[in-house]
């Protein structure tokens, strides 16, 4: 009875503390010691050992003497007392029970007894709530199973961060970039100081309005679902980077839009000529290229650094832990010691079992009592210390404000002209980068001395722990044994000499095995840091295929217009480089967000898996196997982890085939924003090329000529009405007869191009025919040797070829079909000419003006659909809008012929 009274005494100590550590929770979850509590079963075969598990009652595994389900005791058959377990094992120590889970023979018991995976322990854990913390040093008080999940968060925060920060820079560049445009061209008095500052104060307040209807969404994303502002869960957290990720990408949008309405108001004001402003906007478009540029790879260097960032925040995270076990393992072997020596009296009878006992249970108590003040008031130090730190860090950032705004205004404030643009979009660039470097630098310098603080404080409480329980010890061997025992002071003072002896080798074998524990993190942190490159990789090569696979796109539809200049042609290409290295540069850092989330949702998993891994290669390193049922359940173990090694990578690559849908899904949104903006640029091109050409062919001087010629005309008294009227009639007829023959010639050229199309078809078919042939022979032979997804993917392969093949025929076929008929419609347009030229010609010589007419030079060289225009304006539209109309093509002078009738 006092033995239970003793381990029940034990395990309230432990369930006290652990209360303390709890009590603050908003909900209560499944803490990671019941989790390793059912992996723990000791290794006995036992019905005791069975009925203590139901019955969730811990015993400690090696306990020398074990209640019975009667009440009695009985002395524990497999009785270890140099490895006897004394107080807060369980809840120090926590997998040290590992290897005996595994030691019931079946393999299906300890599956499922030892099992990490569960679908109601994944959805219980997506929903736990763990400490929302906005620095490092706040972690460093955290509960251990939490700190994964605080250093994630922590990491996330740190790129929605560097996010914020690059957009702003983009977003100053572009306004400082317009506005050197602006200033050059008040310089060159094309527009006024009043203009140049209204157009100025308009984008600046377009772009505030902007970022504050950003704001407003974010905090309303920030706010939702935020039941307790102190603790979050990662489902809320998955979800809270789903909505900002969105937000952004309309943000994106809405910023590039923007853009585009502020050169388009720039422009207009300017009232520059059509290439003039092509060129201009060529020039924007290519300094912001160099800016997404910039931001791109700043961001890509960034991100990797916030990524090395949390391999050392882990590394001072597990110095701390370690220094937190280590207090409790080496107290523990102390005590152990203890006990070895008042066994070894019972035996000789100088102690009884129940003076022993109650000897044990007082030192226990009163050792642990003092141990758990000094841990709370180290905890309390801790984060009193690590308040003030972040005060201190909160003042020098403010600092660091201050002076980066007074450089950025200098900067600012400074001329620069539109050959210096380059200039000074690096020297911008690298002051925010210098500034950025520098915040870092504070950061981790502070964080380092927080761990170090943290360090020597749980250093100061070891010293008094180690010093508390040597003092309990002296009193114990000098004080009371003498008195218990009868045996003298010198024989007592001896038996603490040899406490002392033993002391060393087993402190010895805890700091080997501390060494080894270290040693397994850094590889376990190791092979982390591999799978962080190896998703850069991944990364940069879906950048890169997208990037190619746009372009080609992009250089079809150019290609298929045809008619544009190479100015124009230039500019679509370059505004779409421009869009795509934007949605680019952003999705590759929502894919970092998404792997550290599938880090976060995988960390208990991985964490338990690594514990179990941990305790048996320590068990393996530091006790050999003696028998052969060691050997097997060493090998049943190994088994164990393998299986749920290969479990949780299956996960894990579910996981990640998880966060990658989601972002294809984003991927597309993103990109049908780029084909829709492209559309609108690519329409506002055509445009503009539709207006030059109407503003060439309404120039020249010949329209003028008409006019006097219809004049002189009419008032000569030479030509009469018959004449003029035969003349007419004349010119009509010669009309006719080219129209009619550019119909026939017309109506001929398709027919053959019709032909040769069908032709192409019998032949692609034949090809068909003789392909499909052949499959049919293979077929038998493919059926064997491959699986229904490989002939799942060729046959895809087969028909995405076959469509290929038919659009690139049927391009073909148009692109042909539009040449002809633009060879047809030039032979036209300059035998309309000719029949223009003769017309007026004869005209002036019936009517006898003296004007002579003047001849265009070189009228068969003349761009094609360019016209006279006759003195009414309602005749001025291009004919090229429909050139197959007859009649179009008659009503060619109906001022002239018209005027001349009258």
């Amino acid at each position: 009875q006092k033995d239970d009274s003793q381990r029940l005494l034990e395990s309230f100590s432990s369930d006290e503390k652990e209360h303390t550590l709890m009590k603050s929770k908003a909900e209560s979850y499944t803490s990671k010691e019941e989790m390793v509590l059912e992996e723990s079963e000791p290794p006995l075969n036992s019905n005791v050992t069975a009925f203590a598990l139901k019955a969730k009652v811990i015993y400690p595994i090696n306990q020398k003497f074990r209640p019975l389900a009667d009440g009695s005791s009985n002395p524990s058959l497999h009785e270890n007392p140099k490895q006897s377990v004394l107080p807060n094992q369980v809840m120090e120590t926590s997998t040290s029970g590992s290897l005996g889970s595994l030691s019931q023979g079946d393999k299906e018991d300890c599956s499922s007894s030892t099992t990490i995976h569960s679908t109601t322990s994944d959805d219980r854990f997506q929903a736990r709530a763990f400490l929302k913390v906005i620095s490092f040093p706040e972690v460093l008080t955290c509960e251990s199973f939490d700190v994964k999940l605080c250093l994630c968060s922590l990491i996330l925060k740190d790129l929605m961060l560097l996010d914020t920060e690059l957009r702003k820079e983009k977003h100053v560049m572009f306004i400082q970039v317009l506005k050197i445009y602006l200033t050059d061209f008040c310089h060159k008095k094309k527009i006024t100081d009043d203009l140049f500052k209204k157009i100025l104060l308009i984008q600046e307040n377009d772009f505030e309005e902007l970022q504050k209807q950003l704001d407003s969404r974010l905090q309303n994303t920030e706010m939702s679902g935020a039941h307790n502002s102190e603790y979050q869960t990662l489902e809320d957290l998955e979800r809270k980077e789903r909505e900002y990720s969105e937000h952004i990408i309309d943000n994106m949008e809405a910023f590039w839009k923007q853009t585009d309405k502020a050169q388009q108001a720039f422009l207009d004001q300017s009232k520059c000529s059509s290439a003039k402003a092509t060129k201009i906007m060529i020039d924007l478009t290519e300094k912001m290229i160099a800016v997404e540029s910039l931001l791109s790879e700043s961001q890509d260097l960034q991100a990797m650094d916030i990524q090395e960032r949390l391999f050392n925040w882990e590394l001072m995270v597990k110095m701390i832990d370690s220094l937190k076990s280590y207090i409790p393992e080496e107290c523990k072997c102390r005590l152990n010691i203890v006990s070895n020596i008042l066994d070894h009296l019972t035996v000789k009878n100088n102690l009884s079992v129940r003076q022993k006992e109650e000897l044990l249970t007082d030192l226990h108590k009163t050792f642990w009592e003092q141990l758990a003040h000094f841990s709370n008031e180290c905890i309390q130090q801790s984060k009193d210390l690590i308040l003030k730190r972040l005060e201190c860090r909160a003042k020098k950032r403010e600092e660091f404000k201050h002076r980066q705004k007074a450089e950025l205004g200098s900067l600012l404030s400074k001329t620069f002209h539109i050959k210096d643009v380059h200039d000074f979009l690096k020297a911008y660039h690298e002051l925010l980068e210098k500034h950025r470097q520098a915040q870092w630098e504070l950061e981790e310098e502070d964080d380092c001395k927080s761990t170090e603080a943290v360090a020597d404080l749980y250093k100061e409480l070891y010293s008094k722990a180690s010093h508390a329980l040597a003092e309990l010890v002296t009193e114990l061997f000098l004080q009371t044994l003498p008195v218990v025992t009868g045996l003298s002071v010198r024989e007592c003072e001896l038996l603490k000499e040899e406490w002392q002896e033993n002391l060393v080798p087993q402190l010895e074998k805890w700091e080997t095995r501390r060494q080894r524990r270290w040693k397994l993190f850094q590889e376990q942190l190791l092979q982390e840091k591999k799978l962080w490159i190896k998703e850069y990789a991944l990364s940069a090569v879906m950048q890169k295929h997208l990037s190619e696979k746009q372009e080609k796109i992009i250089q079809g539809v150019v290609s298929r217009l045809g008619c544009l200049s190479d100015e124009s042609v230039n500019y679509i290409l370059q505004k779409h480089r421009l869009l795509l290295c934007s949605v680019l540069t952003r999705l590759t850092l929502r894919r970092v967000g998404m792997a550290a989330l599938a880090c976060m949702r995988m960390s208990r998993k991985k964490s338990l898996l690594q514990e179990l891994r941990e305790q048996h290669t320590l068990q393996k390193g530091f006790s050999p196997c003696q028998d052969e049922d060691q050997w097997q359940l060493q090998k049943a173990v190994e088994s164990h982890i393998l299986e749920e090694q290969e479990k949780l990578e299956e996960e894990t690559q579910q996981t990640h085939l998880e966060f990658h849908q989601q972002l294809v899904t984003e991927i597309q949104e993103a990109l049908q924003f780029l084909q829709q903006h492209m559309e609108q640029v690519i329409g506002q091109t055509l445009l503009q090329h539709a207006r030059r050409e109407a503003g060439k062919k309404s120039s020249g001087d010949g329209q003028d000529f008409k006019e006097r010629l219809v004049e002189a005309a009419v008032e000569s008294v030479y030509g009469t009405s018959n004449n003029i009227n035969r003349l007419v009639q004349n010119y009509y007829q010669q009309l006719g007869k080219i129209t009619e023959g550019y119909e026939g010639k017309k109506l001929q050229q398709l027919k053959s191009l019709q032909a040769e199309r069908g032709e192409r078809n019998r032949l692609r078919k034949k090809q068909e025919n003789e392909l499909a042939l052949k499959e049919k022979q293979t077929k038998g032979l493919l059926n064997v040797s491959s699986t229904v997804h490989q002939r799942m993917v060729l046959q895809q392969k087969k028909v995405l070829a076959q469509f290929e093949l038919q659009q690139q025929i049927r391009l073909e076929s148009l692109k042909q079909k539009l040449l002809g008929l633009h060879h047809l419609e030039t032979e036209l347009e300059n035998q309309l000419k000719e029949a223009e030229q003769d017309f007026v010609s004869e005209l002036a010589a019936l009517a006898r003006v003296p004007v002579a007419v003047k001849k265009k030079p070189s009228k068969r060289s003349k761009p094609a659909g360019e016209k006279t225009h006759s003195k009414r304006k309602t005749f001025q539209s291009p004919e090229s809008e429909d050139k197959d109309n007859s009649h179009e093509n008659i009503q060619e002078f109906p001022g002239l012929t018209s005027g001349l009738c009258r």
